[in-house]
């Protein structure tokens, strides 16, 4: 197993997944096994890099991987649009990506195995401040900007920074299965499954940060949850024919009004079930779902969380 670093790495993309093996290892010896994975850190050139946060880590060469490799891991950071144009880099990372049973990344290093053009035609997830940016340098990617982590056959893209520990408690699952799986997560005190996903970050946020020429919208939207929200409803709203609207709402946010619509009405919905005691019923209805088998329809695709699991992860 090679974890592939480079110059301004972030740390946790290589010391979570890395701790996660580790320990895998450690619970598998205690119990008379073998020790399952054999990590190694490599990156371009030779010796010692800086990661972001600072610190120095000693990196073997590319050249010290043997044949054959089962599993690569490719951390992101800030350095890696310049790792994303090294060539020996990028070359090497193809050919032995092509060859591995599976191959993973974490946070932006989905740029950098895109950079391969492995990921086109492929679901990747990376972290969700850099999802536009990875669709718009790689448009043959099919970017979902919402699970902590996905899999596409034998490729692993996970979201920001400690979602790589999420990604390698899965690789785990997968190899030595469940029970061991969660025996890795208790120790290290985290979730095994985390009940959500990146989109527990604020729909109203991200679609601001968007563009914020319909900010007088969603303030309306806000407003008005519980209400018919139908397209015809919205460019009536924001004085446009339904057409141009729907041109005009895609092109600056990204996403369709309706998908916005379901992201906000989540939105309202994860602070009631966090902040209060009404039923999730109730909450269905003041949010504009409908019912709540729609509002847990809703959570699954957003949050891959019913309201019940969010409740009991974030209620007061």
């Amino acid at each position: 197993m090679a974890i592939v670093a480079f110059p301004r790495v972030q740390l946790l993309d290589v010391s979570g997944p890395l701790q996660v093996f580790t320990s895998a290892n450690d619970l598998v010896i205690q119990a008379g096994g073998a020790p399952p994975y054999r990590t190694q850190m490599v990156a371009p050139g030779n010796g010692a890099i800086a990661a972001s946060a600072g610190l120095t880590l000693s990196a073997e060469p590319l050249s010290a991987v043997g044949e054959p490799l089962d599993t690569l891991v490719i951390a992101g950071g800030p350095g890696v649009d310049d790792a994303a144009t090294n060539a020996t880099l990028v070359g090497w990372l193809r050919r032995y990506a092509v060859d591995a049973r599976r191959t993973a990344t974490v946070c932006t290093g989905a740029f950098l195995l895109a950079a391969t053009g492995l990921l086109d035609g492929r679901r990747a997830a990376t972290h969700w401040s850099f999802c536009a940016e990875l669709s718009r340098r790689h448009p043959a990617v099919r970017v979902e900007p919402d699970p902590i982590f996905l899999r596409d056959g034998s490729f692993w893209t996970s979201a920001g920074v400690t979602s790589g520990i999420d990604l390698a408690l899965a690789l785990v699952e997968e190899d030595l299965g469940r029970a061991m799986a969660l025996a890795v997560a208790r120790y290290l005190v985290v979730f095994l499954k985390r009940p959500g996903g990146q989109a527990q970050f604020s729909a109203a946020l991200s679609l601001q940060t968007a563009d914020d020429r319909f900010g007088a919208l969603h303030d309306w939207i806000a407003r008005h949850l519980a209400q018919d929200l139908s397209l015809p409803v919205l460019a009536q709203e924001a004085g446009m024919s339904e057409r141009s609207f729907s041109r005009h709402y895609l092109a600056a946010t990204g996403i369709s009004p309706a998908r916005a619509v379901e992201r906000l009405r989540v939105d309202a919905a994860r602070r009631m079930l966090s902040e209060s005691r009404l039923p999730a019923k109730r909450i269905a209805l003041r949010c504009g779902f409908g019912s709540e088998e729609t509002m847990r329809r809703s959570f699954l695709r957003l949050l891959s969380a019913t309201p019940g699991d969010y409740r009991a992860r974030f209620g007061a």
